[in-house]
């Protein structure tokens, strides 16, 4: 019997318990499936349906193919595995081949090792090309742009975000489509990626000319943003936490009076009684709906921040433990968090789950007029990341962990558009392949506020833009630390929110000190409140400088809206690195302190301290007028530019946007 055969609109190779499956998914894309002594299943984590595509395929004794647009999938056959696979372009580029088997090394392109219990784990190698330029992958917190040469963990932690999409400047993208606990090596001899446990093989690779047709085809296959709402383009004020509802009322009113435009305002974590409570505490928050509607009357809407962690002492706990809807430890007692009290988390996984922790904030929070939510601790937030000792209703957190962010975005997404709400918004902490389309804003988690972090967050940023996921944030200054009154600390916060203006949503946040302690009328201690944070908080003129940025922001919302349009319709990210506009320009691979804000806007941020002034390289072919004092410079070349601390070097492409020059 032929190992290799065509089977529908497959090529299909089944070896020694083997099946693998290569199929045409997307325009321009190939799905890539394999499982041992099983039929791969047709799992959705990320990958959505598509309608079908011809593809043309021959079969042959030793090689065959499957062409589907731009894209070549080769099956050679194989003396260890059924088959070796590689993948070329529509002019027989070579873009990605599986290792082989390495002659007398004896080696497996796809080995599958038993574990207990009847799953695997799974090692996938491919060659690698020293030349390549990788970019993507999500949110890691390093100074790499280029993640060539890198180890990346595939798991999710507090200011981590695994969403495993690349592009290579050999002109392929690829997904990994498995949610498994792992890890990826992106060697100068082979690149590897790892999951600890799993059912099968799944990914996914297209071709393309430009990375924003590679771009725009991955974002066509698993999904793209919705439409972001006005207040999406505006200004957010936030900070540790506004403790009751009398400070965000005054808060609101002080933007009001001073004429700067707050489109949101956010009341964080511990608004509740307890944990998993989903609800205001009254003693706090005696009246919600006249809060949100004070605030809709000052043109400001109002996020509520919701954990899917639920305390032992919680008024839920025992309905949700009785009804199986809690993650569970696989060994020992049910606790996965340490944080003021035990406690556990939600279990996304399980659509009762998610049924009641919607129907629990729709009472809650929907009824009394919020639509926006804060989805804090998505990761799981657990306090030691012990993966292979948690279990969910889809299975082992080492199996299917990095999927929950996803689907507890979903669990919010979902329930807003069956309330009608059409844009759903959700501020998260943590993402994965497929987040975005349902409203996903992730921010880069509880980072410090240093410059170093600073800086990386710039590669993060844009990381999480090339890996599909286009609406991404920071807080502002940093999180952790951070003293109003210190004016090394006032420098870095001026520069990062000068930044914050020209990433794809403006947010200010932090805990900040001093700490200020709360106690309720029982005598019981509740979370302190954080320092002031406001833009008033850090000295008359460095406001000066911060409501000017606001304003500009605020100017800036025809432009703005265009690039979020962009984002919904094609899928392209907001913030994106400079190859990704110049691909012909070499240089401009290398680049990650620089990036383009949509297509007509180059920014380039202040990244260190006492700096006054910064080299910009301007893309040759095009004409830049820089924001600030309107001076025009030829493309082609590198210029030195000042930059005192009311000003971030921002330059406009070839007469565009030109309404905005001066306004800062």
């Amino acid at each position: 019997m032929e190992r290799m055969f065509q089977e529908a609109n497959r090529l299909v190779c089944r070896w020694d318990g083997e099946t693998l499956i290569v199929e045409p998914w997307g325009e321009n894309g190939l799905r890539v499936r394999s499982a041992m002594l099983r039929e791969p299943e047709d799992t959705d984590y990320a990958l959505l349906p598509q309608e079908r595509a011809e593809a043309v395929i021959t079969v042959g004794e030793e090689r065959s193919e499957i062409r589907n647009g731009k894209i070549i999938g080769v099956m050679e056959k194989g003396k260890n595995s059924g088959a070796v696979l590689s993948f070329y372009n529509s002019e027989g580029k070579l873009l990605l081949a599986e290792a082989g088997e390495d002659g007398a090394l004896n080696r497996r392109s796809r080995f599958f090792k038993p574990v207990i219990g009847g799953d695997y784990q799974l090692a996938v190698t491919f060659a690698s090309d020293p030349e390549e330029k990788l970019y993507g992958m999500g949110q890691y917190q390093q100074d790499f742009l280029n993640i060539k040469y890198c180890n990346l963990e595939l798991a999710q932690r507090n200011s981590q975000a695994s969403v495993p999409f690349l592009l290579s400047s050999l002109g392929y993208g690829f997904l990994w489509h498995n949610p498994a606990v792992g890890r990826v090596s992106f060697g100068a001899n082979t690149t590897e990626w790892f999951a600890q446990s799993t059912k099968q093989l799944d990914y996914w690779i297209t071709a393309g000319d430009t990375p924003d047709e590679i771009e725009c085809a991955y974002s066509a296959v698993t999904g793209r943003v919705p439409m972001m709402p006005e207040y999406g383009l505006g200004f957010w004020q936030c900070k540790l936490r506004y403790w009751n509802q009398e400070q965000i009322l005054s808060v609101a009113e002080t933007y009001h009076q001073k004429g700067i435009k707050l489109d949101v305002i956010v009341c964080d974590f511990f608004h509740w009684p307890r944990m998993g409570d989903f609800r205001f505490d009254e003693e706090f928050f005696p009246d919600p709906e006249g809060m949100v509607k004070r605030l809709e009357e000052l043109g400001v809407q109002l996020m509520v921040s919701v954990w899917p962690e639920v305390a032992w002492t919680s008024e839920n706990y025992e309905e949700m433990k009785q009804k199986g809807l809690l993650v569970k430890a696989e060994k020992g007692i049910d606790l996965a968090k340490l944080f003021n009290e035990n406690s556990t988390f939600t279990d996304v996984t399980n659509p009762q789950a998610r049924d009641y922790l919607w129907e629990k904030c729709r009472k809650n929070y929907l009824e009394k007029g919020i639509r926006l939510f804060w989805l804090d601790e998505a990761e799981p937030g657990f306090t030691t990341y012990d993966y292979d000792n948690y279990r969910c209703r889809m299975g082992t957190q080492a199996q299917v962990g990095n999927l929950y962010p996803q689907l507890f975005t979903r669990t919010f997404y979902e329930g807003l558009r069956r309330e009608g709400v059409e844009k759903p918004v959700n501020l998260v902490r943590c993402a994965w392949a497929g987040s975005q389309r349902y409203g996903a804003l992730v921010w880069s988690g509880d980072i410090h506020s240093d410059w170093k972090t600073f800086r990386r967050q710039v590669c993060a940023g844009l990381n999480m833009g090339i890996a599909g996921i286009p609406w991404w944030t920071t807080d502002i200054g940093g999180f952790t630390g951070g003293d109003p009154e210190d004016a090394a600390f006032r420098q870095l916060l001026v520069r990062w929110f000068e930044w914050g203006t020209f990433c794809p949503v403006m947010r200010l946040h932090g805990d900040r000190l001093p700490a200020e302690g709360v106690t309720g009328k029982d005598g019981r201690q509740h979370q302190h409140t954080g320092g002031p944070n406001e833009i008033w908080s850090f000295g008359e003129e460095n406001e000066k400088i911060l409501a000017a940025y606001i304003r500009l922001r605020d100017a800036m919302r025809p432009y703005t809206r265009r690039l979020m349009e962009e984002a919904h319709r094609y899928g392209r990210p907001v913030m994106r690195p400079m190859f990704y506009e110049f691909p012909g320009q070499e240089c401009c691979w290398e680049m990650k302190e620089q990036y383009m804000f949509g297509s007509d806007m180059l920014v380039a941020p202040v990244l260190y301290e006492d700096a006054m002034e910064r080299e910009v390289y301007l893309p040759e072919g095009h004409t830049w007028t820089m924001l600030h004092d309107g001076t025009a410079y030829e493309g082609g070349q590198t210029v030195s530019v000042k930059a005192p601390l009311s000003v971030i070097p921002v330059f406009l492409r070839d007469g565009s946007c030109r309404e905005l020059i001066g306004l800062i």
